[in-house]
């Protein structure tokens, strides 16, 4: 075990119970929870400095972009990945086709439907390169599923869709955190930040790649004050100048997600993603071993998230145990972060233990 995890798990978490839900909901860590709580009484008193507020948002914004590995210049900030992937959706142009995998997060698919006058088509997951041909304008996927944490084949992915002209958005919500990717290989990502990130619900991510915003591939249709050049100086009336990078396609945050933001990325950054995933997935490891051992067949993948098939009636023992996990699409849902230890795993299997 990384004995820069233990000192930290120590010093910034203390579960009140036994918590293996980050794939809906990471924990907040006392770095950004004390700074959140010092900012909420500035509020009530009148006396937070906004100009300093969206500072923090910037520097939030220079976090992301650190660990999706691209320039700061390419990164937006926003509240939710369904508003990133509905302005992608609002600007293909109609017939525009956009493959998608079965039974992937609905905030990735669903913004494409309501247009209408798009063509949606789905392949399994891991078939979904072979079905890109040359009628495919975009490739929308999560890098990680929810519902069962396998792990999308970005490399085939990306090959696909150069060999056809497509672009890619990937959706790195289930994966930035502890499965490294570098976000400059595809037209767009976009990242929820409130799970593997540890950040506060309403702070996400989308990077857009210099080719998507110089061709205008990409409009901006949520352009407010913040998208412009000089925002300050934008306040009213039309913006004469938007962003000249990603910026143009920022959405208004609001302020406390991100003051707790820039500081639950810090953790992620000071550990390393390397060194978070090997721990993940090391916990995962076991226990899929050992629910493999108890006679259940957990799906094989080397993620940090353990479904189980056909074991979803086991979340109410579970939950009576005080055990936090999930149930998605059937399957007994388990996700290992850095705040999880092999205890954790030997209390689960016990409870698991028919």
């Amino acid at each position: 075990m990384d004995n820069r995890i233990a000192t930290l798990r120590a010093a910034e978490f203390a579960p009140g119970t036994t918590y293996l839900n980050t794939a809906s909901s990471g924990l907040l860590p006392a770095r950004a929870a004390d700074p959140l709580r010092a900012a909420v009484t500035r509020m009530a008193a009148g006396t937070l400095d906004m100009v300093a507020t969206f500072a923090a948002v910037d520097r939030a914004r220079a976090a992301f972009g650190r660990l999706a590995g691209v320039p700061v210049e390419r990164v937006a900030v926003g509240t939710a990945v369904s508003t990133h992937v509905g302005m992608i959706a609002a600007s293909l142009p109609t017939g525009a086709e956009v493959l998608v995998a079965e039974g992937d997060f609905s905030s990735v698919v669903n913004p494409f439907t309501v247009r209408g006058d798009l063509k949606l088509r789905t392949a399994p997951l891991e078939s979904l390169a072979d079905a890109v041909d040359a009628g495919t304008a975009l490739i929308a996927v999560s890098a990680v599923q929810s519902a069962d944490g396998r792990i999308a084949d970005l490399a085939a992915i990306r090959e696909a869709a150069r060999e056809a002209g497509a672009r890619t958005l990937i959706d790195t919500t289930q994966a930035t955190g502890w499965l490294p990717l570098s976000a400059a290989a595809f037209d767009y990502t976009v990242c929820g930040a409130y799970k593997w990130l540890l950040c506060p619900r309403g702070t996400s991510f989308l990077t857009v790649s210099e080719e998507a915003r110089e061709s205008g591939a990409l409009l901006p249709l949520h352009a407010g004050w913040v998208a412009a050049e000089l925002p300050w100086e934008s306040c009213y009336g039309p913006i004469s100048r938007l962003a000249p990078d990603a910026r143009r396609f920022d959405e208004s945050v609001p302020f406390l997600p991100y003051l707790g933001a820039e500081h639950a990325l810090s953790l992620v950054e000071e550990l390393g993603q390397e060194a978070i995933g090997a721990h993940n997935r090391a916990l995962a490891a076991r226990f899929r071993e050992g629910l493999r051992g108890l006679g259940y067949e957990p799906v094989r993948e080397d993620s940090a998230i353990v479904a189980v098939p056909g074991l979803g009636h086991a979340a109410e023992r579970l939950s009576a145990a005080d055990v936090k996990i999930a149930v998605r699409d059937g399957n007994l849902r388990v996700a290992f972060h850095l705040y999880n230890t092999d205890g954790d795993v030997s209390r689960v299997l016990d409870l698991l233990a028919p």
